[in-house]
């Protein structure tokens, strides 16, 4: 039997605030994917050592969750994972990995499709979150998810998870894309500065006071399809992570970043944990924005 794909996500609102308990909004991104194989491509060996060592993982930590007796032995017969998921990037490379190895592996697997609840939404994250951290040493387990699920989620908070409905995309001007900063960021040492800024109670203060509010009216605003009230918030947003998340923004992008929010062209926010990979841009006239991104290579998520 063909084992099935897996998408990489995209992270639309929450990055960073959802550690504190701000909303966030992740959907599937089809165009990246990676799927389980036996038969041999340029990167299987790499692939193929990965999965040893986090079959060796689970074997060890999760024994009772998962069939990790065939897991071992289909890594001895040289099964890797093919996927086009850049690494580093903030699109889901190691979830979309969590979430096929639980798909084929799981011995208790919860069907998504017949077992769709706010309580097996919590215990799947929960449990995601224990795997993908062997990849990036914490986790909260929403990348896995959202990869496994493929459809669009709302986390209204740490443990409220749901799906939710999205406008339909359509041919407008507006549009929703990655620009690619050239280089990969590291999850791990951009999260350790984010915990670091959050000892300061006054970077704390306006995280809650004014990053979570312009990031929870830029998620109500988008699922509603309200995009003059979306772009409002939207630039309030940039402005608030080029003030307080410097360190996170990629240095080939800050002159972009602050170009767009002076010229209300497009805006810019992470996409993931930063500090390279991919920026993400929402403009109301993509047209309009391109020739300020004629030096980056850009992508279309959505538009509308």
């Amino acid at each position: 039997m063909k084992n099935p794909l897996f998408y990489a996500k995209i992270l639309l609102f929450g990055e960073y605030g959802i550690i504190e308990n701000s909303k966030g909004l992740t959907i599937p991104f089809s165009d990246y994917n990676g799927v389980l194989k036996f038969d041999a491509s340029e990167n299987s060996t790499e692939s193929n050592q990965h999965l040893k060592r986090f079959a060796q993982h689970l074997d060890q930590h999760f024994a009772a969750e998962f069939d990790t007796k065939k897991f071992l032995e289909d890594v001895a017969q040289g099964m890797h994972f093919d996927s086009n998921i850049p690494q580093g990037y903030g699109v889901g490379s190691s979830g979309a990995l969590v979430a096929a190895i639980y798909d084929k592996y799981a011995v208790d697997k919860i069907d998504i499709d017949q077992q769709l609840s706010k309580e097996n939404i919590a215990k799947l994250k929960k449990l995601f979150g224990q795997m993908e951290s062997f990849f990036h040493g914490t986790s909260s387990g929403i990348d896995p998810l959202i990869c496994y699920m493929k459809i669009p989620l709302l986390i209204q908070s740490k443990d409220d998870i749901s799906t939710v409905g999205m406008p339909a995309a359509k041919e407008g001007k507006g549009a929703i894309f990655l620009i690619n900063s050239g280089t990969p960021g590291e999850t791990a040492p951009m999260v350790q500065i984010f915990f670091d800024k959050l000892k300061n109670d006054g970077f704390r203060k306006t995280l809650k006071e004014e990053f979570i509010k312009y990031n929870n009216a830029c998620i109500d605003d988008f699922v509603k399809g309200e995009y003059k009230t979306l772009f409002y918030n939207l630039k309030k947003l940039s402005s608030w992570a080029l003030e307080h998340l410097q360190p996170m923004i990629p240095t080939k992008v800050m002159e972009l970043w602050k170009t767009g929010i002076e010229t209300n062209s497009y805006y810019l926010k992470l996409c993931g944990s930063g500090g390279g990979g991919y920026v993400l841009g929402f403009t109301e006239d993509y047209e309009k924005a391109l020739p300020y991104l004629k030096n980056f290579n850009t992508e279309i998520v959505y538009r509308f």
